[in-house]
């Protein structure tokens, strides 16, 4: 017995060990979100040339992370009509090991503005509106991926079509059973320090569900922090991707750290990589991924939002 009390322990060990060699790496950060909010991309507006780039690009990424398709698609593309133009959200998916039909998504949209009509600059990059957003959801799928531990279903899914009126986050939603998807964790503009400084970021309608207290209990230990959303006049919680699912009941958040009454580029030319302080955002997609755990695990299930 003293045997395997000291096998169990040394396995225990290097199991935490090899958790621990698992990191969000800056570095890659820095790659995907330079090139989401490259001039390339002119903007990433949908139905234009450079959102098919970015499309690619995050297709490409999750084909290097290896995620499953999801439902019966053939690829990594979701495509749809908007008024008689196609466009398309990126989705990947980890399947569960032992609750595959339960769902947790990961989400941002991957598209911005279209190029302004004069000036030098004509481009509105979109790097913290919302690159930085995807290139979390992008890092976390690695992450997860790598981790190989998640019990129920991991949804990672670029939404398209968000600043014209939410049409890929709408899209997507009637496809879903919201009975099945346990949680979202919607990642809107990351990439700068919130009002109360770094290591620290706010939850989107905070008091409709207790997704943002298992998340606060989750970091314990930790130098990082979830608020509840400061700017409530904002009406925030209605006004990203998660809205649509949140409105059937699923406790749908959005994770941000703007300053919504001082952001200075927010939907500005200046809204550039240059602008952001890539080690808090860094700092951020790992404490998403930290707090998260217990949801994807099938330890801790959030309530609902009431109808």
């Amino acid at each position: 017995m003293k045997n395997k009390s000291i096998l169990l322990f040394l396995f225990l060990g290097l199991f935490a060990q090899a958790q621990e060699k698992l990191v969000i790496d800056k570095e890659e950060v820095v790659r995907i979100e330079t090139e989401l909010a490259s001039d390339k991309m002119e903007g990433r507006a949908i139905f234009s040339p450079g959102i098919d780039l970015a499309s690619a690009f995050i297709e490409g990424e999750f084909k290097k992370i290896d995620l499953s398709y999801f439902k019966d698609l053939k690829n990594y593309r979701q495509e749809f009509d908007v008024k008689g133009k196609a466009a398309n959200n990126v989705i990947g998916i980890l399947p569960g090991k032992s609750k595959p039909d339960e769902y947790v998504i990961f989400s941002a949209h991957y598209d911005h503005l279209e190029m302004a009509k004069e000036g030098i600059d004509k481009i509105y990059n979109g790097a913290n509106d919302d690159a930085s957003g995807t290139t979390a959801v992008i890092a976390l799928a690695k992450y997860f991926k790598e981790l190989g531990q998640n019990e129920r279903t991991i949804i990672f899914v670029a939404f398209t079509g968000e600043e014209v009126g939410g049409f890929g986050a709408k899209f997507f939603s009637e496809k879903m059973d919201p009975s099945k998807v346990i949680a979202m964790f919607n990642i809107e503009m990351i990439g700068t320090e919130s009002k109360w400084g770094k290591n620290s970021a706010y939850i989107t309608g905070f008091e409709k569900t207790d997704f943002g207290t298992i998340l606060q209990k989750n970091l314990k230990g930790t130098n990082f922090n979830f608020y509840q959303d400061p700017y409530p006049k904002e009406q925030l919680f209605y006004r990203s991707d998660n809205a649509r699912l949140a409105a059937q009941g699923v406790p749908a958040h959005t994770i941000s750290t703007s300053k919504m009454d001082v952001e200075a580029n927010y939907h500005k030319l200046s809204d550039e990589v240059s602008t952001l302080d890539l080690d808090n955002m860094t700092e951020i997609i790992k404490a998403i991924a930290i707090s998260s755990q217990t949801i994807i695990s099938g330890e801790d299930t959030p309530s609902r939002v009431k109808k």
